[in-house]
Formats: C-alpha cells, structure tokens, sequence
C-alpha cells in the first residue's frame, strides 16, 4: 500500500450494527449524522477525501485552516457535520456536498459553516499507527491536534453504552458507536470491533425510478438494495422528504437514463431509471414483507455508489 499519506488510497474502516449494550472493552461516541472523510493534513495543506476517494476540499472551505491545529503531518478520519439547533443536520451538509458553484459554496460556508470531528488518527509524522490499539490512537489525538479552526475531536466514555444510548435516544440523535478499545484500524474492511448502534435506521439504497406527479414532477421514488448473492431487491418506496433539489437532479438525470423494462413491475407508473443514483432513507425499521416503516429521504449522496447498497441477511 506504500506510504498512507503520499499515495491517499484508502477508505474508512467500517461497522456492523448491533444493540445497545455494557462492556468494559468498549468505548462508546456519538454517531454524528454527517459524511464521512479522511483529512491528509500537513503544515501547509488540507486535503479532504470522501469514502469514495473524491477529493472534496473545495467543497468545505471552512475546513482549509485546520492545518493550524496540528503538530505534525497526519491523516484524521472523521466526520463533516454542519449543526443546526445544536444537533448534526445531514440535509445541510447534503445540500454543501452536492454544490459545484465556488460563490455559493464560499455563501453556504459563511451561512452554515461545517465542522470536521475527528474519532481516530490513522498516521502521524512518518509512521502508519493503523496496528496501534485504538486507545493508543486516541492518546495521539488529543496529544497532536488541537480544538479550532471548525475542528474537532469526538469525545467518548467506557462501559456505559445502555445509558448512552438512551440518551441519545432521548434527545433525538442518530445513535452511537462502540468501538473495542484494543482494536486495530482495519483500512477500508467492516469489523464487528466497530459497531453502530442506531435510534433510527438508515440505509443507503438505490434509485430504480420515481412515480410522478400529475404535473410530471418527481413524486414517489422506488428505492432497491442488493442481497448478498447480488439479486436486486426492492426496498418499497418514500415520497416524504424529497426536495425540489433532488427532484431536479432526478429529473436531469432522467432525460438521457431511463429504461423500457420495469425493475419491479408490481408499480405501475413509472419512469425507470438506470441504476446509478444512490441517495439515503431514514426509518424505523424493516417490514415483515421488506418495506420502511415510516420512511423519509435524507437526500442523494455523491460518495456512495450501487455497489455499496448491499444489504446481508440478519442471521
């Protein structure tokens, strides 16, 4: 893989999901709705890369000055949230992430600055500290960054994780993570070490095709997912939530990608897409026939592709 900081080719290590639980081996953070990126910093850049690879640094000027903050050269994995009400807001930092114009993404970052969290430390000065346990990571975190310049570092507690998360229940957050405190940072592979604990699900998935409107505008969007075997599956469909933004980039999208052949030809009315959009649904829970219940869109994201919207049967 060569050197970490040079090459910037990795992705994020990843998480399964679970319950709520105690354990003394674990440390436990907030889940921070936002999107997930590695910061390749030095003296004089910032360099932000999405899960994707996409550099997105001209996405998030705000985000420039956090060089100043460091001791030495690093990669930081974390999280770009803007907050609204005092609590992460992902159709913020959606709406930022999807913009290319400079002059309104410099507008947006004076309006509604993001912050970058960062929960772990992937390399520091020359030296890849990936296989250090990540209480080790930690130690390094807060001994080589500092607090400014819309940078951040994920605060955590141990063995309490029941309570922490019904209290992020309580005021309405995403959820939390427990992370075993030994563990190594596993590049770009899922480890049930790390593990997300959500109060509502979400679940990135696939657009097929929309319902429209009697006026033609995009309506209900028929949402899929791939199985373990790569079978495409539906997911149901969600209407709730879906912007004027996003119904426009479906719409443009639209005019050169549709398809003759139904993907699920149970709807009826549907303009079908080829598959190639990615946006997320929020909800409480699966249905016993495979649906949302209660589902709401989050938004169309840029650094997730089909691929990635692969869900495994619960044993």
């Amino acid at each position: 893989m060569g050197n970490l900081f040079e090459n910037k080719n990795i992705s994020p290590m990843l998480l399964y999901e679970s319950e709520p639980f105690n354990d003394d081996n674990f440390i436990f953070e907030l889940k921070l709705d936002g999107i997930r990126c590695l910061a390749y910093i030095d003296k004089l850049n910032v360099i932000l890369h999405n899960k994707r690879y996409k550099d997105v640094s001209d996405i998030y000027p705000e985000l420039m000055k956090m060089n100043k903050c460091i001791n030495k050269k690093c990669i930081l994995d974390g999280e770009v949230i803007c907050v609204t009400n005092g609590k992460p807001d992902f159709y913020e930092v959606q709406k930022r992430s999807l913009m290319t114009d400079a002059f309104k993404i410099n507008l947006s970052a004076k309006k509604n600055p993001v912050q970058f969290v960062a929960y772990d430390i992937l390399f520091l000065d020359k030296e890849d500290v990936t296989q250090l346990p990540l209480i080790t990571r930690k130690k390094l975190l807060e001994e080589n960054v500092k607090e400014g310049n819309n940078l951040s570092i994920s605060r955590f507690i141990e063995n309490e994780g029941k309570a922490f998360f019904s209290l992020a229940k309580e005021q309405k957050l995403e959820g939390i993570v427990a992370k075993e405190k030994s563990s190594k940072y596993l590049i770009g592979k899922r480890s049930k070490n790390w593990l997300k604990i959500k109060v509502m699900q979400d679940e990135d998935l696939i657009v097929c095709g929309y319902q429209p409107s009697e006026n033609g505008d995009v309506k209900d969007l028929v949402l899929a997912y791939y199985d373990e075997k790569g079978n495409l599956k539906c997911r149901g469909k969600v209407y709730l939530g879906v912007s004027k933004g996003d119904q426009q980039k479906i719409k443009q999208f639209a005019k050169n990608n549709t398809i003759a052949n139904a993907w699920f030809p149970k709807y009826k009315n549907v303009v079908w897409l080829k598959l190639e959009l990615v946006g997320t649904a929020h909800f409480m829970h699966a249905t016993k026939t495979g649906g949302m219940r209660q589902p709401v869109w989050k938004g169309l994201r840029d650094d997730k592709s089909i691929k990635d919207c692969i869900i495994k049967k619960e044993n």
